[in-house]
């Protein structure tokens, strides 16, 4: 009992030391697991939503253990362009790339027998997260346009707010990486699941932004109360702190109604997930469409060739061909201005044509006579695959750019990460 009182106390300690509010029982079994953690060298990875205030742990962490004295640098992986972030990470020589006019120190140099942050771990480029996985397992590192290899003592803490067991699945986050990184795992629990935390963290920050403007705090009714308690708080402890902000500097009535604080939630009266997905499905089918226009356009160019050849071979025989099918001739080859009305409004006067030559297909074949019975050859080369033609294209595309995904995905108008699941799809 004893050993628990000194350790309740060292929580409470460490909670008004870093301005942590709450006394819910999960939230205080995540800073214990800080504080033992803390004097040890083992990775560790702070999970949980965006908002709950995960760069709190690192903190923790590195001001309870031997490293307190080095240096401490905090990372978000995702601000960091792709281009730059091995740069930032690993430092640079004269030269290396176009800009690169000095040498530059990276953090990892930097921050030598100290401890680094890595927030949005889950956004770091695989290249950077083979990089990062030799710094764990050896603790050595190479600069950008550098063959000399460097130690660094440095305590990695990693945080993410995306799934990594999706990321992984996916491809876009090393398995082995992970199990490097989440040593110990320390996840922060989500507001809703701290209700009794809710409305202790809306007084604290009435309070904190009536003494910064100058103004009578803001207190909430019976009602009110009991609508923040029961809302979602999908953006946590960062959308309660500036719910409490606009009430206070917009309200001028200080004693908050329910319907007063309804103004200010969005969604009330929903307890469903937040659909999280949606923004990125759709995202993904436009990069689907945009591949098979580039498989359409170039159907363009092969049935363009069909048309020149059949126009050819018709005028052959000039007169005769013409007279008899008129008809024919015209029905191909007049602009089909119906077709046009019909188009998607991204695509380009140039692209119109693709679409509209479809509108008859077979017609010539159906009404030709026997002497044109080469026709029916043609039409067997007609008819195309979109997947033969979206495989020739990455082929193609890659070959090109000598296996660079990247400059590949470019080229296609696709992602990244669209042009890998292709390419796992296809065996390529």
């Amino acid at each position: 009992m004893a050993l628990e009182s000194k350790n309740m106390e060292s929580v409470q300690a460490i909670k008004q030391r870093f301005g942590i509010i709450g006394n819910d029982n999960k939230l205080n079994r995540t800073i214990e697991e800080a504080i033992r953690v803390a004097p040890t060298d083992i990775s560790v990875l702070v999970t949980g939503e965006s908002g709950v205030g995960k760069e709190s742990i690192p903190k923790i962490i590195h001001s309870l253990s031997h490293r307190k004295h080095g240096r401490y640098i905090a990372v978000n992986c995702g601000a960091i362009p792709e281009g730059t972030i091995d740069s930032e990470l690993f430092g640079h020589e004269k030269g290396a790339f176009t800009g690169a006019t000095s040498t530059r120190s990276g953090y990892f140099e930097v921050a030598d027998g100290g401890t680094i942050f890595l927030d949005e771990v889950g956004e770091l480029p695989l290249p950077t997260q083979v990089r990062l996985l030799r710094v764990l397992e050896i603790g050595e590192f190479l600069k950008v346009g550098s063959s000399k290899i460097q130690k660094t003592d440095v305590r990695i803490v990693a945080a993410t707010n995306v799934n990594l067991d999706d990321a992984i699945s996916q491809g876009r986050f090393r398995e082995d990486l992970y199990y490097r990184l989440s040593t110990v795992e320390i996840n922060l629990p989500p507001l809703r699941n701290r209700p009794d935390d809710i409305h202790l963290l809306f007084r604290k920050f009435a309070s904190d932004f009536a003494q910064k403007y100058k103004m009578p705090t803001i207190r909430l009714d019976e009602q009110a109360t009991i609508l923040l308690l029961k809302y979602r708080w999908g953006g946590n402890v960062r959308q309660l702190r500036n719910v409490a902000e606009q009430i206070s500097v917009l309200e001028q009535n200080r004693n908050i109604s329910y319907e007063t604080i309804k103004g200010y939630l969005p969604n009330v009266g929903s307890n469903l997930p937040a659909v999280i997905g949606a923004k990125k499905a759709s995202s993904d089918f436009s990069t689907e469409r945009e591949i098979l226009y580039k498989v359409l356009f170039d159907m363009q160019r092969d049935v363009n060739d069909l048309k020149k050849l059949t126009k050819e071979l018709l005028n052959t025989d000039a007169g005769k061909v013409r007279k008899e099918n008129t008809h024919l001739i015209e029905k191909i080859y007049a602009p089909q201005e119906e077709a046009q009305e019909t188009l998607p409004a991204t695509l380009s006067q140039d692209d119109i044509e693709v679409l509209t030559i479809d509108e008859t297909p077979g017609t010539p074949l159906e009404n030709s006579q026997d002497k044109y019975a080469f026709a029916e050859e043609i039409q067997e080369e007609e008819t195309l695959s979109l997947h033969e033609k979206e495989l020739e294209l990455i082929k193609k595309s890659l070959e090109k750019n000598q296996g660079k995904r990247k400059l590949a995905a470019k080229e296609l108008g696709i992602s990244e990460r669209t042009l890998y699941r292709k390419i796992k799809q296809y065996n390529l």
